[in-house]
């Protein structure tokens, strides 16, 4: 990152200013949109004065050393929190299956699964987590198959997981707001 001694009025550390200033305005509703174009134009120095007035006083529209490592802390914090939880991969890759009573770790997740949907969907069945392809897991990875248009084994496999985790996402993860 570009520490200037004391920011230019065009290029490459306005450019940066401006994409930190942007980043933190998804957060905070009281900063201008900027589009980073490396101008320091009336913008560029309103959302400056904005920070300094909420964040880091005084305002001076100016943009110092103390002003831009306030800025850089501040948008270094925001950036953690923008870009979200890491990806999970829940499940093996390859042919793994797991056959009616059978037991695997990996169904303590999927049926931890189902017990949220089971509160969102007509079909699935709540049921304990036990890890084990019981009565009540088959029943639900059942009614994923037939809702995928596949056979209804009962096994868990990629594509039940896959479909499953879709469903998750939709109306547990990004449905309960």
């Amino acid at each position: 990152m570009i520490v200037p001694q004391e920011i230019r009025l065009i290029g490459q550390p306005v450019r940066s200013l401006q994409t930190m200033l942007r980043e933190l305005s998804f957060l905070y509703d009281f900063l201008p949109r900027l589009t980073p174009d490396g101008v320091f134009g009336e913008r560029t120095l309103e959302a400056v004065m904005l920070f300094q007035r909420e964040f880091f006083p005084p305002v001076t529209g100016r943009v110092d050393q103390a002003t831009w490592d306030a800025i850089a802390a501040l948008y270094l914090q925001a950036k953690a929190r923008l870009n979200g939880p890491l990806p999970f991969r829940g499940y093996p890759q390859g042919d793994f299956t797991v056959k009616p009573d059978q037991d695997s770790v990996h169904l303590y997740l999927v049926q931890s699964m189902f017990r949220a949907l089971a509160r969102l969907l007509n079909g699935i069945q709540s049921a304990p987590v036990t890890g084990q392809n019981d009565t009540a897991t088959q029943h639900n990875i059942r009614w994923v198959q037939q809702l995928d248009g596949r056979p209804q084994t009962g096994v868990l496999d990629q594509d039940s997981w896959n479909t499953i985790s879709r469903l998750y996402t939709l109306f547990v993860t990004y449905g309960q707001k």
